[in-house]
């Protein structure tokens, strides 16, 4: 039951599911709000409108009007368009800056979310919502808290607001000349905040001018202290550790039921996983292999060194001298898409490359594979190895991240974990770990049908994390 003044969030993000989705960010905005708002939040969430989102999307959407929004000498309009649902999402429309292909990767992505920034706090006047937490995701949106600080905190309105800066990825950071500050009107006292190599980063201005920091999992919050995973900011992550916390993301536990899964070939729960093998024999059909009962081990990963897989590539042609199957499926770094292609040619009926992305071709391989790969040299959360577990898949991970957090390595003797785990980021590790699978695969024992059920029994879903935010957002809101 909703309480009478419930807690006002607005989320920004560079990207939420199913509008706009290039990794784990998309899947999180995309999730999050509605569990937070099953939990009584007044959630809503706020992105670009991009070229790219499917006017499907758009049907029945409310144009709110616009507003002029200042970039140093210039000015931009800011169309604001409200679509209903689960949860309330507002689009920032300008096509200038998002009548573009795809999300990032041009040279003024300064400018053009610097004006995002502007803009979504300039719409909370418009709109007439004043949140009580502005939950801020990754670098995309930085500058919504040094502005909030220093700029907006000044009208009314404003100066109750307070902000949580939820870091997904700390490699990527937003780096742009110093200029910038002018053009998004940052005042330049802030320059020795925001300064990162004689450059300015979106991504340190939020973390050092948000109220709290957040990250999606215990051990990455621990790990980005570092000088190994902090790339460049693991001082200020040191400097700020005391407003440091983890939160493990979840995924929807709803819609990704292999019991009632519309996607998959074949339904099935943890109390009939023989139908696993129905599911394997359709998608060697569908993806020519040999219908055998062999082990299939799968990789669905965007195609990075980050993500492993040039470990992957190390040991391919020896884990394929075995008696099994291998399935990629993702897109990414053109040499490694290159190399599983050549793969897959001198293995025909033994390796399947699927060179794309296909949510529904994704969820049948998670149904139909016996062994899940995704040994990452750093991973904040994952969750990939969710869906695995989801699906009785068995994750072969590195010890890292969310994948620390998640997976346990299985244990004969005492019959508990949910996959395997190596440490050391060595090909002779990953190899290590996969024979580990196999062989418990391969053996006359209820071992596999065990881990099997253990990671079936596993439960990732956003119930838990979103009470862990909401009492975040309480704590932010009471000063902490």
């Amino acid at each position: 039951m909703e309480s009478k003044n419930p807690l006002k969030v607005l989320i920004v993000s560079s990207e939420a599911a199913p509008y706009a989705k290039s990794g784990g960010l998309g899947d999180v905005v995309g999730t999050l709000p509605k569990v937070l708002k099953e939990h009584g939040v007044d959630v809503r969430i706020a992105i670009p409108k991009y070229k790219s989102i499917n006017n499907k999307h758009f049907i029945g959407i409310d144009y709110l009007g616009s507003f002029e929004t200042s970039l140093g000498w210039r000015k931009q309009p800011a169309g604001i368009l409200q679509k209903d649902g689960d949860f309330t999402t507002y689009f920032i429309e300008n096509d200038y800056y998002f009548g573009r292909d795809g999300y990032y990767g041009y040279d003024d992505d300064n400018e053009r979310f610097g004006f995002f920034c502007k803009a979504v706090l300039e719409m909370l006047q418009f709109i007439d919502f004043y949140p009580d937490i502005i939950h801020c995701n990754d670098w995309q949106t930085g500058p919504v808290c040094v502005l909030l600080k220093e700029v907006y905190s000044k009208f009314k309105g404003y100066k109750d607001i307070k902000t949580l800066f939820t870091i997904h990825n700390l490699q990527y950071q937003g780096t742009f000349s110093r200029e910038t500050m002018d053009m998004i009107d940052i005042p330049y006292y802030c320059f020795g905040y925001l300064e990162f190599y004689g450059q300015i980063s979106f991504m340190k201005a939020g973390l050092m001018y948000t109220d709290m920091i957040s990250t999606v999992s215990n051990t990455y919050a621990e790990e980005i202290k570092t000088f190994a995973y902090g790339y460049g900011l693991d001082g200020v992550m040191r400097l700020r550790s005391d407003r440091l916390c983890g939160i493990l993301n979840g995924i929807d536990y709803v819609k990704n039921d292999p019991a009632t899964d519309g996607r998959i070939y074949v339904n099935y729960d943890v109390n009939s996983i023989e139908k696993k093998k129905e599911n394997k024999a359709m998608l060697q059909k569908e993806l020519g292999l040999e219908e055998r009962d062999v082990p299939v081990i799968s990789i669905i990963s965007r195609l990075a060194g980050q993500k492993g897989i040039d470990l992957i590539s190390w040991i391919a042609e020896e884990i394929l001298s075995k008696d099994l199957q291998l399935v990629v499926l993702g897109t990414g770094e053109k040499y490694l898409e290159d190399y599983f292609k050549d793969l897959e040619w001198r293995h025909k009926g033994k390796m399947c490359a699927n060179i794309m992305f296909d949510d529904t071709r994704a969820q049948r391989i998670y149904a139909s594979s016996d062994i899940f790969l995704m040994p990452s040299l750093f991973e904040p959360c994952g969750l990939g190895q969710m869906f695995s577990l989801r699906y009785g898949t068995i994750p072969v991970v590195r010890k890292t991240g969310g994948l620390a957090d998640t997976i346990k390595h299985y244990n004969k003797e005492t019959k508990e974990g949910n996959g395997f785990v190596f440490e050391h980021y060595t090909a002779d590790g990953l190899m290590w770990a996969v024979n580990e699978a196999l062989e418990t695969y391969w053996a006359d024992t209820d071992d596999w049908e065990c881990v099997v059920k253990n990671a079936m029994n596993c439960d990732f879903s956003w119930d838990k994390s979103a009470e862990k935010y909401i009492e975040l957002y309480n704590k932010i809101k009471n000063d902490l």
